[in-house]
């Protein structure tokens, strides 16, 4: 009678591994709603540090060291065309042997799009599989999916070959600007990422993404009596309408670039020039090259507004998400976990996507990412949000059977 082998003997223990995450076992549903109940729309700063403290408690089984980071407040443009700052909830970091051959950065949002006065605040299962509430799917359910997976991986014979650092950062709703350099230190010093954004309604998970920016126009024009002196004042909301319509013409211009003016706000009493306006609009690129042609685009548009008797127009904002291209290291990292899904019963089908997330920050600073590896849920952004129950299970299976074959050496990392 021969001897199992090595290999063998590792392939049993990670199916031991895997079959022990059962959510049946765990209160996780119980969990999640609390979390979905616990509102942490971005803006209300002390939601999102509950939120977080939370998580910390969630994840001291865990044994990592914990760091509360202050991040930057948001900066917005007022509708007087005044920078406003807008505080935020803090980041937290949990790093665990950081010394470790290999290194994994995992990284959720604690933010959700839903204020605290939104009327859209409490989970209910409206299904034996399906969780609707705020949050549930876009990001707190990918939280849990993060701890079951890490909590897998400690539990392995193999766990000291692996240093792991987990982000929750206060403001990827809107952009990470306060955590992205935290994104950039965390890119320096791992080997991959695994972000758990939500995967589509289908199962399947983001290949390429656009990126994005924000940008502000404040539009300066001169007062006057619209019936005494029209002629002496200059329209702001009228330059605002020119610039709006010769930005929207931009769409179509390059491939995969579009431009959405996505708010406008001036003028006040009908028999007064309104001397301010502000245009907001938003822009997808799906190259890096885009960027330079829209700011060239945009710095031209300007110039000439500039150049008019009586107009001043300041420009805010920029891009902060480049669009995600996939790198040899990020087809490698889906090679890897389109076999791990082969081994659940899972084909994971990538496709590109115009949303954008902290995976492309981390891939413009080139760490190779996955950033759909959260549960299995749709209608994000909406009070129609929902999850899949079993997917906290399953998704959680599907991260740590990768962690569990790498720190195994049933499958490298190069």
């Amino acid at each position: 009678m021969s001897l199992p082998t090595a290999a063998a003997t590792d392939r049993a223990t990670i199916a031991a591994l895997l079959a022990g995450i059962d959510p049946d076992a765990l209160p996780l549903r119980d969990t999640l709603i609390e979390l979905s109940n616990l509102n942490s729309g971005t803006f209300n700063a002390a939601g999102v540090d509950a939120t977080g403290s939370r998580l910390i408690e969630l994840f001291a089984g865990l044994d990592a060291t914990v760091e509360h980071i202050a991040v930057a407040p948001y900066r917005s443009t007022g509708d007087r065309g005044e920078q406003l700052l807008r505080p935020l909830g803090q980041a937290i970091r949990l790093r665990k042997r950081p010394d470790a051959a290999l290194r994994i950065f995992l990284c959720g949002h604690l933010d959700t799009v839903f204020a605290s006065g939104h009327p859209f605040q409490k989970a209910r299962q409206i299904s034996d599989d399906v969780l609707n509430g705020p949050g549930v799917a876009d990001l707190k359910g990918g939280l849990l999916v993060m701890l079951l997976a890490l909590t897998a991986l400690e539990r392995s014979p193999w766990a000291d070959r692996i240093g792991w650092e987990v982000l929750f950062n206060p403001d990827e709703e809107i952009g990470s600007q306060g955590s992205a350099p935290l994104l950039l230190e965390a890119a320096s010093r791992n080997d991959f990422g695994l972000i758990f954004e939500p995967a589509y309604s289908d199962g399947g998970l983001a290949s390429e993404r656009k990126g994005s920016g924000n940008f502000d126009l404040v539009i300066e024009g001169r007062a006057a009596h619209a019936g005494r002196n029209p002629e002496d004042g200059r329209n702001a909301i009228a330059l605002a309408a020119e610039l709006a319509l010769s930005l929207h013409r931009l769409n179509g211009q390059r491939p995969g670039l579009t431009l959405n003016l996505g708010y406008t706000h001036g003028g006040g009493a009908l028999n007064i020039v309104p001397d301010r306006a502000v245009l907001k609009f938003n822009v997808r690129t799906s190259q890096p090259s885009d960027e330079c042609w829209l700011e060239e685009q945009l710095d031209l548009m300007l110039t000439r507004a500039n150049d008019r008797d009586g107009f001043k127009v300041e420009r805010f904002g920029g891009f902060t998400r480049p669009p995600k291209i996939i790198s040899a290291g990020t087809a490698r990292l889906q090679s890897l976990l389109g076999d791990c899904g082969r081994d659940l019963g899972l084909d994971l089908q990538f496709r590109p996507t115009g949303g954008c997330c902290d995976g492309n920050n981390l891939a413009a600073a080139g760490l190779a990412n996955v950033d759909n590896l959260g549960v299995v849920g749709g209608d994000i952004h909406s009070d129609r949000e929902w999850m899949r129950l079993s997917s906290l299970a399953e998704r959680a299976k599907l991260n740590a059977g990768l962690m569990l074959k790498l720190a195994s050496g049933a499958v490298s990392w190069a």
